[in-house]
């Protein structure tokens, strides 16, 4: 199976040169890749380009996004350019970030899955950051979540998913969507990303509310946008970020900010993340 890779980047010199090189290691390389480099006032650009002089899959694309680092829509508008350059020549579709380093066997496994069940819609590892010298488990979301920082979509999965959207919530509401289209989520252990930038480090304080209204427009509703609140608040070690995302939720429901979804995804939302909280409390 062939993949292609669109990988954003905004001043990602320190750790993009790493990422690259995982990626030229790789067992089974990208058919092409694409770096958008967004914006940078570093040396993304040129590290890229030295880096497509001796690889010809490798492709740089200029685009500046919204200046404000908002997690999610920067991103994936930098992602949407990045696709826009390339063709339909694939089977599996890849985003990424440019703080990674993929193990060397990591899109061979990837592959493999996809091969191994047709209504695989998606695959991906686990993150690991490093601490104390050592490398642990990002642990911020649930182990049966695809992590934003690396996203594998069968093309008849992003293609009937309608693609990414540009907002934060984008990395839980296409798993949700693909959920509602009976294409399986597929995640391994034994794929371990190394992070070398922990999530939401360049985050600014405009951010903080932004968690709540993706709930919003998740079409979580109140009650379980406060238990998806209060769990995310406490993995990340700072309770008080509940009361943030609950207010980014009002906020949202205030402004009746538009829903990212259809009213029947909304329900089916609903019902899956009930159906998910009872399997967990019994």
């Amino acid at each position: 199976m062939k993949y292609y890779i669109v990988i954003p980047a905004h001043n990602e010199e320190a750790f993009l040169q790493f990422t690259l090189d995982s990626l030229a290691a790789q067992t089974v390389l990208p058919a092409k890749a694409v770096i958008v480099n967004d914006h940078s006032t570093d040396k993304t650009a040129e590290i890229v380009l030295a880096f497509a002089e001796k690889h010809s899959w490798i492709s740089l694309v200029n685009t500046t996004s919204d200046a404000i680092h908002l997690p999610g829509s920067k991103v994936i508008q930098a992602f949407q350019k990045g696709l826009e350059t390339l063709d339909d020549d694939y089977d599996i579709l890849v985003k990424a970030d440019a703080d990674l380093i993929f193990p060397p066997h990591y899109f061979e496994t990837i592959i493999q899955h996809f091969q191994s069940d047709a209504q695989i819609g998606m695959v991906g590892g686990f993150a690991y950051i490093e601490k104390n010298g050592d490398w642990i488990l990002e642990n911020l979301t649930d182990k049966d979540h695809i992590r934003g920082a690396f996203k594998a979509y069968r093309k008849a999965t992003f293609q009937q998913i309608g693609g990414l959207k540009p907002a934060m919530g984008w990395d839980t509401v296409d798993e949700l969507l693909c959920q509602f289209y009976n294409w399986k989520v597929v995640t391994d252990e034994s794929l371990k990303v190394k992070h070398l930038k922990p999530t939401g480090a360049s985050y600014n304080k405009t951010a903080r509310y932004k968690q709540g209204e993706a709930f919003y427009t998740l079409g979580y509703g109140f009650f379980i946008t406060s238990v998806a609140s209060l769990k995310l608040a406490m993995r990340k070690g700072k309770p008080l970020l509940f009361l943030d995302y609950i207010k980014g939720f009002w906020k949202a429901k205030s402004a009746n900010k538009p829903l990212l979804v259809t009213d029947e995804q909304a329900k089916f939302i609903r019902n899956y993340r009930w159906k998910k909280m009872k399997e967990k409390l019994f």
